[in-house]
């Protein structure tokens, strides 16, 4: 069953609906250029929104992954350009170590900067594959290795001039990935800087 209003309250709402309308029309015939006016007004803010939403969106620039990597000579200490998908250790610009094998390693180069000159980024870690895991797949960030976690697997990291190797995906190796990420005295956290 629906609730309908009494006789009486009908007759009073439409009483006073039919007062609103006369009284309104009465204040649009005595003042037609307000009228006017707001419709111009709504009119041009329809045109400006119709505009608005047809206007062409910014264009994102495409993200162009590096094919070039940082790597870091263990004789001198000093970082160089190679290609990404080379599987550290690899020849680098110095020569072998004194036991013969080569002496570049992968580094990741982290800045706190957007576009940093060379004193203003550092090197976070470096890495090479862990021969005692049996993997020889090249890594680095972007490499769609899946994940953090699945990214240490068979890795070894150490700092810079350090010679102590450690697994990436232990409590020593997470120890430096933390120190790496720590945010500076302004509370900004580094982020990568792939080589141009």
């Amino acid at each position: 069953m629906l609730f309908r209003l009494p006789d009486w309250l009908r007759y009073e709402i439409e009483h006073r609906w039919e007062r609103l309308a006369v009284n309104t029309r009465r204040k649009i015939n005595a003042h037609p250029r307000l009228i006017i006016g707001i419709t111009a007004t709504s009119v041009f803010v329809l045109f400006v929104i119709i505009v608005w939403l047809s206007w062409p969106e910014k264009v994102v620039e495409e993200i162009v992954e590096s094919k070039l990597e940082w790597f870091y000579d263990r004789n001198t200490g000093e970082l160089f350009v190679a290609k990404g998908n080379m599987v550290p250790p690899i020849e680098a610009p110095s020569g072998p170590l004194p036991c013969g094998r080569p002496a570049g390693v992968r580094a990741y180069v982290f800045s706190y900067i957007d576009e940093p000159n060379e004193s203003e980024r550092f090197i976070g870690f470096l890495e090479r594959p862990n021969p005692a895991a049996g993997t020889d797949t090249p890594g680095g960030i972007g490499g769609g290795t899946g994940g953090a976690k699945q990214w240490g697997q068979g890795r070894l990291i150490c700092r810079a001039g350090d010679e102590r190797w450690v697994p990436a995906d232990t409590e020593q190796g997470r120890a430096i990935l933390s120190s790496v990420f720590m945010p500076n005295h302004l509370g900004e956290r580094p982020y990568y800087c792939p080589p141009e």
